[in-house]
């Protein structure tokens, strides 16, 4: 599988691009997707998904602009967010003062579903917290989990925002993302890469 970072955006968020074999996805297209789509369009690719860990305006900014370039890719959100992408105060933007909305999603999903792309499966798994539907992309072929807003390298999402829950994502952090594989690799959507192993034993918010 390819795997390619792209950093979005004033508030620098991490957009990844899934490519296995022919298949594509985009995961959080940031507020600024014009990068992507022409790297997209430069390989030959139009994602079938544009799949979102969250609903904050900060990761699904670049819907329209990826909708507009691949009319085929299905707009995929956590069941708990979808509010968000339609709710400028849900998603956040509004309270600072650039409100955006998008049309609803293609489809939900929810924590115990699993996708493919080509030929990997990537399960769904719950890390709700710092939204009510946040979760995580985990693919245990390549030892990956993108994790959104949830864990980053030596952090954890913002949980002194409307409807989070610092409870929660600790909890889920614990039984969701700390019992993976210590040497799972942990792509958040801010900041750079960490892993599993790195984070439970230096994390100061959630220690294993």
């Amino acid at each position: 599988m390819e795997l390619h970072t792209f950093i979005l955006g004033v508030l620098q968020t991490n957009a990844y691009v899934l490519i296995e074999g022919d298949e594509c996805w985009v995961v959080d297209p940031g507020l600024e997707a014009g990068e992507l789509v022409e790297f997209l369009r430069g390989r030959g690719l139009a994602p079938s998904r544009i799949l979102l860990t969250h609903g904050h305006a900060d990761h699904i900014g670049g819907i329209d602009e990826l909708r507009e370039a691949f009319a085929d890719a299905k707009v995929t959100c956590p069941a708990a967010d979808v509010v968000m992408l339609t709710d400028a105060e849900a998603n956040m933007s509004a309270p600072f003062g650039f409100p955006v909305s998008f049309n609803p999603a293609d489809a939900t999903i929810d924590p115990g579903d699993e996708l493919a792309l080509g030929s990997l499966t990537w399960r769904v798994l719950d890390t709700a917290g710092h939204t009510p539907g946040g979760v995580s992309f985990y693919c245990p072929d390549e030892g990956i989990v993108l994790t959104g807003d949830a864990l980053f390298a030596g952090s954890i999402g913002r949980c002194d925002i409307p409807n989070a829950s610092s409870r929660q994502l600790l909890d889920n952090i614990r039984k969701n993302l700390y019992t993976l594989p210590p040497e799972t690799k942990v792509l958040p959507g801010h900041g750079p890469a960490t892993s599993i192993a790195a984070e439970k034993q230096s994390n100061p918010f959630v220690k294993g």
